[in-house]
């Protein structure tokens, strides 16, 4: 393994492979032009890019957010990953707009000119959604809450950002340094986020087809990369979504029947009149709180009715939540239009455009009805066990 008079390129051996490692910051001029001169010079057979298919879709087709269901989104329980996806696409794309240079320049840079030079084009990382789910899988509430707060903080002002300070932005992958408050007191967030992508990064390119590979990634990847060359590595282990943990599957079934404990101990116990205040403090808590986080989003007063009618009977039954069904009511009332698509990509790099764009209000209607629901949970049990005093 060795180091071409360029810091950021080296040249690795793998199984009779040549292969030139290309580290790069995702919103750099300077990256992009590196990545031309590097596969015009080396002629290779195969270029590997630091994308997954969802992601190069993306960049291949602009307009690809127009055939997006967001009713289906939301059936299928996937709203806080599209907005996690959204956001950090958002702090990347704002970080570009500065600099005046397109997102992901140097991957489509290193598509093009592999086109040019006739080398096929290779994905190396793995399925966004794959990463973000089992992130979101081993998260408890709080480590999920956290990670929230930390992308909606991402919308706020950048400041000044000079090209010197992208550069600078090598040393680091623009996922971990946007997480990194939260990753010191979330380390597993930097083991998904970049360890296990380095893995699989890592036997993708070894892997890639071709006798002579240019692997084009974010130069925070490379060390990992590097150091892990010449370890066996378990792809269908870093592909897997872990089950969910048996703690939150029971508490999901335990919360429920601990509240109907408390009902029928305040109903046999204390009487109609204790049962019926009991009945009061829960259905108020969870409407109030949950109607409350459908407002906080902006959401059509319907759906603010549905969060509070919803919240209620949902947070007593572990299959469905109350934010799907606020989520589809507003879905339904105010229904996005072919324009709400086509301004997501401009929308979503405001925090005003995220509360303004009929799509992404949708999601924020999901998680805020969910969080607000999950906080009138915990205040009404309280209240409920202390009419039982």
């Amino acid at each position: 393994m060795e180091t071409n008079h360029n810091p950021n390129v080296h040249r690795c051996r793998a199984g009779g492979k040549e292969i030139i490692l290309v580290g790069t910051a995702h919103v750099s001029r300077e990256s992009a032009e590196l990545v031309r001169r590097t596969i015009e010079a080396e002629k290779p057979d195969t270029v590997c890019v630091e994308l997954c298919a969802s992601r190069y879709q993306a960049i291949r087709q602009q307009d690809q957010w127009r055939e997006m269901d967001i009713v289906k989104v939301v059936r299928e329980k996937k709203a806080f990953l599209l907005l996690s996806n959204l956001m950090l696409a958002a702090f990347q794309k704002r970080i570009a707009q500065k600099l005046d240079v397109v997102p992901g320049q140097e991957m489509l840079t290193a598509m093009e000119t592999a086109d040019a030079v006739g080398a096929r084009i290779h994905l190396a990382d793995r399925d966004i959604r794959v990463t973000l789910s089992r992130t979101w899988r081993i998260m408890g509430f709080r480590d999920r809450m956290k990670l929230l707060f930390q992308l909606i903080l991402s919308m706020g002002d950048l400041g000044e950002i000079s090209e010197a300070d992208v550069e600078r932005m090598k040393e680091q992958d623009i996922l971990e340094s946007l997480l990194d408050d939260v990753g010191r007191s979330l380390p597993v967030l930097k083991s998904i986020l970049i360890d296990e992508r380095d893995q699989y990064l890592t036997h993708r390119i070894r892997t890639a087809p071709g006798s002579k590979i240019v692997a084009v990634v974010g130069a925070g990847h490379v060390p990992g990369i590097l150091a892990g060359w010449e370890k066996e590595i378990d792809i269908a282990a870093l592909e897997e979504i872990p089950p969910k943990g048996r703690l939150s599957g029971a508490l999901k079934w335990l919360l429920p029947l601990l509240i109907a404990a408390i009902f029928l101990v305040g109903f046999f116990g204390g009487g109609a009149e204790a049962g019926a205040r009991m009945a009061f403090s829960w259905v108020v808590a969870n409407g109030v709180f949950a109607g409350l986080g459908a407002a906080a989003a902006l959401a059509h007063p319907a759906t603010v009715v549905s969060a509070v009618a919803a919240a209620p009977l949902t947070s007593l039954n572990p299959m469905v939540a109350a934010g799907w069904v606020s989520g589809l009511v507003e879905a339904l009332v105010k229904k996005p239009r072919v324009m709400d698509f086509e301004d997501l990509p401009k929308d979503i790099l405001s925090v005003r455009g995220f509360w303004r764009n009929k799509v992404t209000r949708v999601l924020l209607v999901v998680v805020f009805t969910n969080l607000g629901s999950t906080v009138g949970t915990f205040v009404a049990i309280p209240l409920m066990v202390n009419v039982l005093g």
